[in-house]
């Protein structure tokens, strides 16, 4: 009989499917979503006058018609598991700023998404920022075991597109027709990190994050990328 290739036997234990913890950095807090003491906060950093409501553009939702029923949507997301959302705070004020979640949760295969990512304007292009994805994928594979956690995007979404990148997600390909999002096409970028690939990412990103690649006005000396191109 012939012998058809299959894949490499795995030693594999499930992992854990994430739970409502907390995720504290040097510069940002995740919390598990309050639609109570988020609401407000939230939807004045993401819709005018004063937010930017261009972040809901590319998502499966928003921008909301009012407070009410900004807070209505986050009442149901914080209900659900999968996805599990987090509210994105901004240490020192303790300012909600953005959010993000977990999703697409396959803990017998080890696979798990980060998603419904947006970051309001004071929480754009900073270091709170990445260190926001930077905690979210660690505690994907350090604390709960995944062998893959995935990033996907409209793949008209350039700013996304180059953040998974420059975050040390491979790009896997276009899947077309993928969704109709508020009445039109969806195209959808795969990018994933690994475990085999995450040790070389995780060690840019800490060399990234230490306060010595920083100058004394907060820029940056040596860009993440770098830092994560240099170790694979």
């Amino acid at each position: 009989m012939q012998q058809l290739p299959v894949g490499p036997t795995v030693d594999w234990t499930p992992a854990s499917p994430p739970e409502r913890v907390q995720l504290r950095g040097s510069h940002v807090l995740l919390r598990p979503l309050d639609p109570v003491a988020d609401a407000e906060a939230l939807y004045t950093v993401s819709h005018s006058p004063d937010g930017d409501p261009a972040v809901w553009t590319y998502l499966f939702d928003g921008p909301y018609e009012g407070l009410r029923q900004f807070g209505e949507a986050l009442e149901e997301a914080s209900r659900l598991d999968d996805p599990l959302f987090f509210t994105l705070v901004r240490l020192g004020d303790h300012r909600p700023l953005g959010m993000a979640s977990y999703l697409r949760i396959v803990p017998e295969h080890g696979t798990i998404e980060i998603g419904n990512i947006w970051f309001g304007p004071p929480l754009q292009r900073t270091t709170a920022a990445t260190e926001a994805i930077y905690l979210l994928v660690s505690h994907a594979f350090d604390e709960l075991g995944y062998r893959r956690v995935e990033w996907k995007c409209n793949a008209l979404n350039a700013a996304s597109r180059r953040a998974a990148a420059r975050f040390g997600f491979s790009f896997e390909g276009i899947f077309h027709q993928h969704f109709v999002i508020k009445g039109r096409n969806r195209d959808t970028a795969w990018y994933a990190i690994t475990d085999a690939e995450w040790p070389a990412v995780r060690a840019g990103f800490e060399s990234w994050l230490r306060p010595d690649n920083f100058d004394a006005g907060g820029a940056q000396k040596q860009s993440l990328g770098q830092f994560i191109d240099g170790r694979r």
